[in-house]
């Protein structure tokens, strides 16, 4: 074959690598976004239970078609906080059977069916008005390109076949330590386990491996590579997901060890020949096969031991017992953005956080005020800081992820959320207010009559009682009709206390019982402890309208 002839082929098998590890990506994308919201429902329900755990990740790894992007998901949740080490270990398990679909997909010969795969990927993609009819499109184009990518891989790569000097590459990598070496070195390039077998598997019907000895050891080693995504991952993340991943790489390196040893003294290749006669089925057919083995093998060896993984673990990287500061998010991850479903419940957990950070400065205010604690006031100002931070941090998550394709029901609860922290914010205000209405009196020695005080303790009992509710129904975003009419009732007591609060003020001015300088404080406090109460009533009811809707026609 003529130089000319070999680079053409070349380009062709480029091209059939870039189509292979576009159509990878858009099905994934593709299954990711259809599954939408119930990948997140999935992922909440994680427990302790390691084999819940280990269904869970097989389960998403199944959709997203990549274990990489499930153990980089699972290191950016860890970093989020929305994850413990121990429930992470039966996730990365099942990540890896989950893996294992992919190659199983590409085993299957279906070359004639694969044009219509794209043809009506790209019509549904084209024509559909619903962003979820889109979404199966892209899964079947994605699909069809994957397999197209595949063939002209395999079509344009046989002449190495042919050729000797790659034939004695590959014969070398029956060696178990080249192999291995080969198969995480190129997977840590190419970031994708799926993606390197499906590679394998053209060299494979392109006839430049020939036999199942010169890949069964680079099979282990992609597995070992695909950590690579999670180490990292986990680059500049905190203590958790700094373990999380390298519990990911011990479980391959050692079911690479285990499986090492068992095909070089145990009959492990002849066992997949006898499986599936190489003659009959071929060598791409045996390659899924030991991928497919080796996943499940490890898990159900190692799987009972994830307690001692979880140990060597932490031996390895000790926990510090660090501190996290206050002036950053706990829950958002630029690492979740790759899974929109999630990025949208990190948001949710830290609108849940900045509600919780302004209720207690309310009540630190109160007590600042009523007490005449300094203390207090200098921690509703560290406090506000914090708050001020946290809604601008999370404004600015929340711009990308509209920015990502995602589903209608979180592009409205992304709005949602940002009309909520804007209320929490100005209740994180009010609250300072209060602090500098505490530190005149504390200054200047003012007091107020028993009247006035009882009365501020009323509104206080209300707004305090407001930002509960507020905030409790706020968290589960959803509309809970008793709840729901108990704040309705109290926001409204609170505002006809004020009213009657400040008529009460000025018969005790006109008495003389109160001074001007006192009627200034006291009058403010009351406009202040209103608005919070709007604020908190405001939050309460940032849910979506859908939900909202329930309760308006219950009412009716």
């Amino acid at each position: 074959m003529d130089t000319y002839s070999i680079i053409l082929k070349i380009i062709m098998a480029l091209g059939g690598l870039g189509l292979f590890l576009i159509g990878m990506k858009n099905m994934g994308e593709g299954l990711e976004l259809a599954a939408g919201s119930k990948l997140r429902i999935l992922l909440q329900k994680i427990t302790s239970n390691k084999f819940t755990a280990m269904l869970v990740g097989t389960l998403v790894t199944a959709v997203i078609q990549s274990s990489s992007a499930t153990d980089a998901m699972v290191v950016g949740f860890a970093n989020a906080g929305l994850m413990e080490l121990g429930q992470a270990i039966g996730i990365l398990f099942g990540a890896k059977i989950g893996t294992t679909v992919t190659s199983l997909l590409m085993a299957i010969d279906i070359k004639a069916f694969v044009p219509i795969f794209i043809f009506i990927g790209a019509v549904v993609i084209t024509f559909s008005r619903k962003n979820n009819h889109k979404y199966y499109g892209q899964i079947a184009a994605g699909f069809g390109m994957l397999f197209l990518g595949l063939s002209l891989m395999s079509e344009n790569l046989k002449w190495m076949g042919e050729s000797d000097a790659f034939r004695s590459i590959a014969d070398n990598l029956s060696f178990p330590l080249i192999g291995i070496l080969v198969g995480i070195v190129f997977t840590g390039i190419i970031q994708s386990s799926s993606a390197s077998v499906g590679i394998l598997m053209a060299l494979a019907m392109a006839g430049v491996i020939q036999n199942l000895n010169e890949a069964v050891f680079v099979i282990f080693g992609f597995n070992v590579g695909a950590c690579s995504a999670a180490l990292l991952s986990s680059m500049g993340a905190n203590r958790t997901s700094k373990q999380i991943a390298l519990s990911n790489f011990l479980i391959s390196a050692i079911g690479a060890i285990i499986m090492t040893l068992v095909t070089i003294f145990l009959p492990f290749t002849s066992f997949i020949n006898m499986l599936l006669p190489i003659e009959k089925f071929g060598l791409a057919s045996q390659i899924s096969a030991t991928h497919i083995t080796f996943n499940i093998t490890i898990t159900v060896i190692l799987l009972p031991f994830s307690g001692i993984i979880e140990k060597l673990t932490t031996l390895i990287l000790p926990d510090l017992n660090e501190e996290r500061e206050k002036m950053e998010t706990v829950y958002l991850d630029t690492r979740i953005l790759t899974t929109p479903p999630m990025a949208v419940l990190s948001v949710e957990n830290e609108c849940k956080r900045l509600g919780e950070l302004a209720q207690k400065n309310y009540r630190y205010a109160m007590r600042a005020f009523f007490e005449h604690d300094a203390a207090m006031i200098d921690k509703v100002h560290k406090n506000e800081k914090v708050i001020d931070f946290l809604t601008s941090e999370i404004t600015r998550y929340i711009v990308k992820i509209n920015g990502l394709d995602i589903l209608d029901s979180d592009r409205k609860t992304m709005g949602v959320m940002y009309s909520a922290i804007q209320d929490i914010e100005r209740i994180g205000d009010h609250a300072e207010n209060i602090t500098e209405h505490a530190k005149e009196m504390m200054d200047n020695k003012i007091k107020f009559s028993e009247h006035a005080m009882a009365e501020l303790h009323k509104l206080d009992d209300l707004a305090a009682k407001l930002i509960d509710d507020g905030l409790t129904m706020f968290n589960a975003q959803n509309v809970d009709f008793d709840l729901a009419k108990r704040i309705i009732e109290t926001e409204s007591s609170l505002d006809s206390h004020v009213k009657r609060y400040k008529y009460n003020h000025i018969g005790r001015m006109n008495s003389g019982e109160c001074s001007a300088e006192n009627g200034t404080i006291y009058l403010d406090m009351l406009t202040i402890l209103e608005r919070v109460g709007d604020h908190a009533n405001n939050v309460a009811f940032s849910i979506p309208r859908n939900k909202l809707n329930n309760i308006v026609s219950r009412q009716s």
